[in-house]
């Protein structure tokens, strides 16, 4: 689980790729796009901005939101009012990525912004906790308690986990979660990754993830990708 610093700049290096990519996309044209040619069009992209591989890449839209997220893309046509998220492992001389974007189609409902502002202050609580000595399922707890506070079960009886480590394969251990108790230690790739579900506005459940990936250091945590606002990105 520990990375060496040759593997530690391979991460890096894929990881800034897929950021650059994802940045890209502020200026894409894709009100009326399926969501098909979207995913052709960020594998390509990918490739040509240096990456060996686009071996995962998954997503979901919808008016306010997307109900599932690993879903193979339709040709429905991206709409005004559409939450989009794409989630890719983009690999590089053998190494992944693994982090996802949302963004809404010129505008989104107040509860999806919420939304993503609470996964971008999870994400801020675990990487406050974050420093050697640690346990996984720390991380998980510190992400729950915003996710969910006091207990509250909106978020879903069953979150599963909220990230898990990264490398030569797109998932490897110590995973966050609430049973895990592998200790957190300096050179881990790690991925953070929180998720909500909120209530959209025709009264039906949406689902949110948010993913960064995370090199632990001797005393704290350094992003190895270009982090999103906390503010709900809006693509035009």
């Amino acid at each position: 689980m520990v990375k060496s610093t040759a593997e530690i700049a391979k991460i890096r290096h894929i990881c800034g790729i897929a950021s650059n990519v994802f940045l890209s996309m502020k200026d894409w044209n894709l009100s009326g796009m399926p969501l098909a040619e979207l995913f052709r069009s960020f594998k390509i992209a990918a490739l040509k901005a240096g990456a060996d591989d686009v071996s995962y890449l998954v997503g979901g839209a919808g008016p306010d939101g997307y109900t599932d997220i690993i879903a193979p893309p339709g040709e429905r046509p991206l709409q005004k009012g559409d939450v989009l998220m794409l989630d890719t492992g983009c690999v590089w001389d053998g190494y992944f990525c693994d982090f996802d974007r949302n963004f809404a189609i010129v505008d989104a409902c107040e509860t999806a912004k919420e939304a993503h502002r609470k996964l971008y202050d999870a994400t801020d609580a675990a990487m406050d906790i974050l420093r050697p000595g640690i346990r996984a399922c720390d991380l998980y707890t510190a992400m729950d308690s915003i996710i969910r506070p006091r207990g509250d079960m909106a978020g879903g009886d069953d979150v599963g986990r909220y990230g898990h480590g990264l490398g030569i394969q797109l998932t490897e251990p110590p995973s966050h979660t609430e049973w895990d108790t592998t200790e957190i230690k300096a050179g881990m790739v790690l991925t953070l990754e929180p998720s909500i579900t909120y209530q959209a506005n025709d009264g039906t459940d949406r689902l949110m993830v948010a993913e960064e990936n995370i090199l632990v250091t001797e005393s704290g945590c350094e992003l190895l990708t270009v982090r999103t606002s906390r503010e709900l990105p809006v693509i035009a």
